[in-house]
């Protein structure tokens, strides 16, 4: 009541007018003649409604205070939403592209100045509310952009189902020249954004990027016209010329001033006209020429100059329309066809000016001709083939080993047996000299092959790091009894550099040198050793014999080339193994010099890399010598498909004192394993057999089908690394032919004393 009455709670003044309140109410209730009691409850229902009206102010007051707050919280979220929005558009601004939203209902409700820039707009032509039909229909209008200039209906419609479809980005060009890339992706709420971006420098840069690639390939065609022999001159889809060279121009002596760039093929056509170009040919005229010169298909034909020059003329179409014409002098080529002419008429006219006497004397004169034409032909073709033979030559030798060597080996079979049997004095000398003969053949077979094979690039270089004092020490061990028993003395001087090369032909290099450094020193000493020089590695093997001249120093590497008046022991070489070492250090890349004075003994020495890292040098494993070489009747199998062979080795082996049986196959091993009962303790092998056998597959079908596995030696004339790794790989020996009797017996005599020592 005292809210109500807007009196301070609390106050004195509350109390007073309360109990005036109170007493007004007493007194009307007193003086009431209502005998009801109406007053009273007056009274009550003013009390009540008194407490109702404090409720109602008070929750009132509650509202007000809430809807304040409510007020002050709207406020605050509209400024944050006016920031937002003025972050976005500042956002949307500080973007390179052009920037476009539009709603679920297709109106624009955002955009950045760059949009309105790429469309040409101002501020107000872009009402935002503006549905995307609207805008273009706006563009088109304006002609911003190059489809509403020829079809503003279907560029828009083109444009409006882009829009509707967002997919992939597309590009337009605009009017000005300007490229824009257009992307549209949808949003989450339905409506759409729009992304346009300025893509002129880049297609500029592609433009000019395209022009200097068809500027250097035009050069490039410049280039190779002005190359050829033949005039060429070629022209557009619009019969105008575009391309020449200085040719074309001598061919038709054209003048300067009428050939250049566009110049109409029909032009030229005129010219030619009126300059009397087709003299010899006046039926067409110009139009002519022209219908007949723009083929579809290429078009050829001859024509002869006012000059007396005869052209050939070839024209092909392009592609792409236009062609290319080629002109070619066949003046001479004219004038023999006419002098040919000429002179097959006059013989003609002399032929028939002869009289019948002289028939048949023309007759056998033409039967002449013909055989003449017979043999220049077959002379042709013998050059033809003496010209294949001589390419083929080194192909031929490197790959004829077998055949050849096959009667050496037989040979040196039957002359070992013979030099192990008692002999008359004089026999043995003719044996011995046979024998000598026989060593000759072979080296100078071997040499041949090796060279063959050296010059056609079959011996394959295989490059390694070894340390030089492993390979010096076995071949002066090897070496050094050979020399002592000539009186020699061989010393090397030790050396651990690590080189990188061929080993094996580096090894046949130093053999060379060693060996002739024995034949060829009468008395004196050999000495093997190594000068470092950089990153090079010189290996020199000196001796003092006799020296070489100068002029025979630059010839002693050529092909069968022998020093004369020079002393020599043993077989006599043939002038091919410093050819052979000349032919290996080229393979291999490394140089070989030799330094020599007459008198003073000489040097040979090769220079070869050094290894970049050097590992530690390994003591090459001592050789075990084989001191008994007694056979103790072995019993050895042979198998060779050549009678000679089989009887040569028969008669070796059996005067070594083996049990020898010799088969030419398979069926012949069976015969004499399950027919004689013969055990094989050894098997000596040919690998090429009648049939396209392997003396290998010989070997496989003993253990399987007799199973029989004995030691056993593959002999052959193939001395590739195939082969040896063939062999090896088998668990074989591999003997060459023509073999070396004395191999061959330390070979059984080793297996011998292995196969007891196990026992």
């Amino acid at each position: 009541m005292a809210a109500y009455l807007d009196i301070e709670e609390g106050g004195a003044d509350e109390v007073v007018r309360l109990r005036k309140i109170v007493k007004a109410l007493m007194s009307q209730v007193e003086r009431t003649t209502d005998v009801q009691g109406g007053a009273f409850s007056l009274f009550q229902t003013a009390i009540v409604f008194d407490e109702k009206v404090r409720e109602r102010t008070i929750a009132l007051e509650k509202a007000m205070e809430q809807l304040e707050e409510t007020n002050k919280q709207l406020n605050r979220a509209n400024a944050e939403t006016e920031t937002a929005r003025t972050r976005l558009i500042e956002a949307v601004e500080s973007v390179s592209e052009g920037f476009a939203l539009f709603d679920e209902e297709d109106h624009l409700i955002l955009c950045n100045s760059k949009f309105k820039e790429y469309w040409g707009l101002r501020e107000n032509d872009v009402p935002y509310g503006a549905c995307f039909e609207e805008l273009s229909h706006k563009l088109g209008d304006n002609s911003r952009v190059p489809e509403a200039l020829n079809d503003p209906q279907s560029g828009l419609e083109e444009r409006l189902q882009r829009h509707q479809n967002p997919k992939d980005s597309f590009v337009m060009r605009m009017f000005d020249g300007r490229w824009v890339k257009v992307t549209e992706r949808p949003t989450n709420d339905g409506g759409l954004v729009g992304v346009y971006t300025d893509i002129t420098d880049i297609k500029k840069q592609e433009e000019l990027r395209r022009q200097e690639e068809l500027a250097e390939k035009s050069i490039l065609l410049q280039a190779s016209i002005d190359n050829l022999s033949q005039g060429v001159a070629v022209y557009d889809n619009s019969y105008r010329l575009v391309a020449w060279n200085q040719r074309f121009v001598e061919l038709l002596e054209l003048p300067a001033d009428l050939v250049k760039l566009g110049l109409a093929f029909v032009e030229y056509l005129k010219f030619n006209s009126k300059r009397n170009e087709y003299i010899n040919d006046q039926r067409r005229s110009a139009n002519e020429r022209l219908e007949l010169a723009i083929p579809e298909t290429p078009f050829f034909f001859e024509y002869e100059r006012p000059t007396g020059t005869v052209l050939e003329v070839q024209r092909n179409p392009m592609p792409n329309g236009g062609f290319v014409t080629t002109y070619t002098d066949i003046t001479s080529r004219r004038k023999a066809a006419v002098q040919l002419r000429e002179a097959k008429e006059n013989l003609e006219e002399r032929v028939r000016e002869r009289t019948v006497e002289l028939s048949n004397l023309n007759e056998q004169l033409r039967r002449e001709i013909a055989e003449r034409r017979e043999v220049e032909e077959e002379l042709r073709l013998a050059k033809g083939v003496a010209e294949d033979a001589n390419l083929s030559k080194t192909r031929f030798l490197a790959a004829a080993s077998h055949d050849l060597l096959q009667p050496l080996n037989a040979a040196r079979l039957f002359i070992t047996t013979l030099q192990e049997k008692p002999l008359a004095r004089s026999t043995f000398r003719l044996v011995e000299r046979a024998d000598l003969a026989l060593k000759g053949v072979e080296s100078l077979l071997g040499a041949l092959l090796e060279i063959s094979k050296l010059d056609a690039g079959a011996v394959p270089v295989e490059e390694s790091e070894f340390a030089v004092s492993e390979l010096l020490g076995r071949l002066v061990k090897e070496y050094r009894p050979v020399a002592r028993e000539t009186g020699l003395e061989l010393r090397v001087v030790n050396c651990t550099v690590n080189v990188n090369t061929d080993r094996k032909l580096l090894d046949r290099i130093l053999r060379n040198f060693l060996s002739n450094a024995v034949r060829y020193t009468v008395e004196g000493k050999i000495l093997v050793g190594c000068r470092r020089k950089g990153d090079m590695l010189s290996i020199e093997i000196s001796d003092t014999g006799a020296g070489i001249s100068e002029t025979d120093q630059e010839e002693i590497f050529e092909e069968f080339h022998q020093l004369k008046n020079t002393a020599e022991r043993g077989a006599g070489g043939v002038g091919l193994g410093l050819a052979i070492v000349k032919r290996i250090a080229e393979t291999i890349g490394v140089r070989v010099r030799v330094r020599s004075k007459p008198g003073k003994g000489s040097t040979f020495r090769v220079e070869i890399p050094v290894a970049h890292k050097s590992r530690p040098t390994a003591v090459p494993p001592a050789v075990k010598e084989i001191i008994d070489m007694s056979l103790g009747g072995a019993h050895v199998l042979v198998i060779d498909n050549e009678e000679a062979i089989r009887a040569g080795m028969t008669g070796l082996l059996n005067g070594w004192g083996c049990e020898v049986r010799a088969a030419g196959c398979m069926e012949s091993v069976e015969k004499i394993v399950c027919g004689e009962g013969f055990v094989p303790d050894l098997a000596i092998v040919d690998y090429h057999l009648d049939d396209d056998v392997t003396g290998i597959e010989v070997l496989r079908r003993m253990k399987s089908d007799l199973e029989i596995g004995v030691p056993s030696i593959i002999v052959t004339a193939d001395r590739s690394e195939e082969m040896r790794s063939l062999v090896r790989s088998e668990g074989y020996a591999l003997l060459k032919k023509p073999l070396e009797p004395q191999r061959l017996r330390a070979w059984i005599a080793h297996k011998i004393q292995t196969e007891i020592s196990a026992l």
